[in-house]
């Protein structure tokens, strides 16, 4: 089932976007995190000013909500240039690509977000657009069709994508800068916070900012959404300003412990516990057990999960930590041995 999630690095919708786009940075210097990327694009800005010329395709490729969008505009900002915004999946044929295409000027920027999801006609005919900034259009059809080949102004691709893995290799292979954003530090993220406070005229007590970025996942888009879930709470049930009981009260009621996880992560890991004794337990079985989309936990729950330790993947399926179980409060399980096991230990003697 279709669920939405406080704590999800997909994005809310074109609301939250317009809330976003007002917290955004304009420039590289106001950026916070990535500390490599942010000096690797700001050399190849420099030099491509320095040149008079457009900036190579860049990829930018990661988990959602760490800025790869906020990325694009900032370039843009940078060189000075104008920026067209589209998705893959709106992108269905060669028609949709050559209407952007047609209309950017020397030095534009194409920003394509989930670069992935292109269908193989549209992505072939990006090809020579890429490379010789030229395409080969066909008009009319059957005895009627003609190709017109059409040149282009010199202009930047920015692809971006959240499974790097399924983009094809001559597609990867036209991109001259790939980067990959990682999940921002605690300290990073209390810094955006505190930004994006000031942006908003919010008033906030000593170690709040930094409790909101505990519980973020490492992520900017969640830390703002919770922000905003926070100062909403704060203007009904108090004046207005962020202190720590308001914070708390507001956390829990969106279910989200100290460590980022809310009432689904923790069913899973409750599942896994109690139900399948810790595990092995495949994906399906889980997916079952908790009435959920198999998707839904393989790209919602999961990474979060593996990434913090909590659950190990195995050949046999996915097993709970220690760690966990503690954080759970919970009995730490070992998985009995099976009766082949046995068998095979018995015959070793």
């Amino acid at each position: 089932m279709a669920i939405e999630r406080v704590i999800s690095g997909q994005s809310g919708g074109e609301g939250e976007e317009q809330f976003n786009y007002a917290l955004r940075p304009r420039l590289l210097e106001e950026c916070v995190g990535q500390d490599g990327v942010r000096q690797k694009l700001a050399i190849a800005i420099e030099a491509a000013r320095k040149r008079g010329e457009p900036l190579e395709h860049i990829l930018f490729y990661g988990p959602p909500g760490l800025g790869k969008t906020t990325l694009a505009h900032v370039i843009a900002n940078e060189m000075g240039a104008a920026i067209r915004v589209t998705s893959g999946p709106a992108l269905t044929k060669q028609g949709d690509v050559m209407g952007l295409l047609s209309n950017i000027g020397t030095g534009d920027i194409l920003f394509i977000d989930e670069i992935h999801r292109l269908s193989a006609p549209v992505e072939e005919f990006l090809y020579p657009a890429m490379e010789d900034f030229k395409v080969d259009f066909t008009v009319d059809s059957g005895l009627h069709a003609k190709t017109i080949n059409f040149p282009l102004k010199r202009f930047t691709l920015i692809g971006a994508t959240t499974r790097a893995g399924l983009l094809s290799a001559p597609l990867r292979g036209r991109f001259g800068i790939l980067h990959h954003l990682d999940f921002y530090s605690p300290e990073e993220l209390t810094q955006i916070l505190r930004r994006s406070a000031a942006l908003l005229a919010l008033h906030c007590a000593e170690g709040t900012l930094e409790q909101i970025a505990q519980r973020s996942r490492g992520t900017p888009r969640i830390a703002n959404r919770l922000l905003k879930r926070v100062r909403d709470y704060a203007q009904v049930k108090g004046v207005g300003k962020l202190t720590e009981p308001i914070v708390s009260s507001a956390l829990q009621m969106e279910q989200i412990d100290p460590l980022g996880l809310d009432e689904l992560d923790r069913a899973f890991l409750r599942a896994l516990a109690t139900v399948y004794g810790g595990g092995p337990a495949g994906i399906e079985a889980l997916a079952a057990t908790l009435g959920e989309e198999r998707d839904t936990l393989e790209d919602m729950v999961e990474p979060y999960l593996l990434q913090i330790g909590f659950v190990r993947r195995t050949k046999r399926g996915r097993e709970i930590t220690p760690a966990a179980c503690r954080h759970l409060g919970l009995k730490e399980k070992r998985p009995e041995r099976s009766s082949l096991q046995q068998d095979l230990f018995e015959e070793d003697r």
